[in-house]
Order: structure tokens, then sequence, then C-alpha cells
């Protein structure tokens, strides 16, 4: 297998209602990497935000007295804070400079992903970016545009910088998923050898977010979309298992809360 790792040039800075399918194609288009069947396509989290207008302006939030006693614990702004407790289901772990919780989306997330890195102030008014209210709705509205508008059939992944336990830095990981199985599963398949496998599963489209974090860069590095070609991606038949939550560990299976 070759896998290879495009990254798509020319993706202006994104306003609110723009169309990222378009953008994503026009860049295609200009650099003359035509969108195939089974691409797969690499979106970071920031521009599909953006573009669903997800800022919320700091000094409009008013902090509760939870955030409040929080915001001394963990020494970060109390309107700030407010606004992770909004957009998570609980305080998984915390300590000065550190938030970690569960986003709504299920995520295990520090600051419930909210961003105020190369985030423009707004008429002079400091304001963050928070993720999207349903990644995987958003993959799958990208998917089926491009899909209508080339006739190719596509993944797509939606991707977020994360940290992890037991390890330093940060990596890009799935946060939406259209279009494929975001885990292998070769549970009760062979290895080499002959013997079954019995706790085999590929996160797959964590996999392909991480390749693509590197060409994407963290810093000033503007290519927030990257072409994946030669994963063959099948999508899966049990609506169950579509988006990103197979990648998600069930609670009472998580060793690490």
């Amino acid at each position: 297998m070759e896998l290879t790792f495009s990254g798509l040039n020319g993706i202006p800075l994104v306003e609110p209602e723009d169309n990222i399918a378009q953008l994503i194609m026009n860049a295609a288009e200009n650099q003359q990497k035509n969108i195939a069947e089974n691409d797969v396509i690499v979106i970071a989290q920031k521009i599909i935000s953006k573009a669903e207008n997800r800022y919320v302006i700091l000094d409009s939030v008013t902090p509760s007295e939870e955030a409040i006693k929080l915001s001394l614990e963990v020494q970060k702004d109390p309107r700030y804070v407010e606004l992770v407790l909004r957009q998570s289901n609980a305080v998984i772990r915390k300590k000065p400079n550190v938030l970690i919780v569960e986003h709504t989306l299920g995520f295990i997330h520090a600051n419930a992903g909210m961003d105020q890195s190369n985030i423009e102030h707004h008429e002079g008014k400091e304001r963050v970016l928070l993720l999207p209210v349903d990644s995987d709705a958003s993959a799958e509205k990208i998917r089926q545009t491009i899909k209508q508008k080339l006739g190719v059939n596509v993944g797509v992944i939606i991707n977020d910088s994360m940290g992890r336990a037991w390890r330093n830095g940060t990596l890009g990981l799935a946060i939406g998923v259209a279009g494929f199985n975001a885990v292998e599963n070769y549970i009760g398949g062979q290895d080499i050898f002959g013997r079954e496998l019995m706790v085999t599963e590929v996160a797959a489209a964590d996999e392909m977010a991480a390749g693509a974090s590197l060409v994407m860069g963290q810093t000033q590095e503007k290519t927030p979309v990257v072409l994946v070609r030669g994963y063959q991606p099948s999508e899966p038949d049990d609506p169950a298992q579509k988006g990103v939550k197979p990648l998600l560990r069930p609670k009472e299976r998580d060793l690490f809360r």
C-alpha cells in the first residue's frame, strides 16, 4: 500500500458562512490535484468552526459561581472557564493552568477544545472559538457537497490537536468522520502465524488525522486541508458505527478517569 498526504494550499482566511467544500474544490483545482474516488480529505477544525460562526466574545459571558470558584483553582479567566463548563459534560482533571473536561460531543479535551490562537479580535474585543455543534454532521455535509459537485465518494475527517494520557505533546485526532469506518475491526481475524486476534482494532481516522496534522503545521503554516490518497475507505453498514463515536471509549471502560 502507498499512502500519500498532500496539503492543499491557497485556502483563504475563512469567514462565517463560507462554503468549505467549495473552497477545498477550488484549491484542489488550482493545484491540479483532482479529488478522486476514495480520497480522504482531512480538514482542520478551526476553519470548520469559523465557517459555522462558533465565535463567542468574552465580554458577553457572565461567569457563574461555579466558574468563578473553578477559575481560582485553575488560574484562568472566569469568563473563559464559564464557556468551558457550558461546553462540557464533566470536569475530569484540574490544577493550575490545566482544565481537562469531557466535551458534550464526548471527547476528553483540554478547555473543551476552545481556541484563542490565531483568532483575530472583533471590533477590539477578545473572542474565542468553540468546536462545531456536530462535527460528524459538518463532515457529512462537506462529503455530500463534493459528491454532488464532482461525482466522487470521499471520506472526510475533521481533526483537532489533543493531548494524550502517558505522553507529552499534542497530535491531530479525529473529532468528525464521514464516509468510512473510523475504526478498523480485526477481532476474529488471524495474525501472520494463524493466531486469532482478540482485541485488535485500528483507529484509522485518528492515524490519518495525526499524519495530516504534520502537513498542516501548528503555528504559522496555512495548510488547513490535506488530501490523503491510497487508503481505500469503506462506509459502515451499521448506522451505530458511523461517525466518530466508535473512537470514543465508554466511560465504564476508561481507566484514566
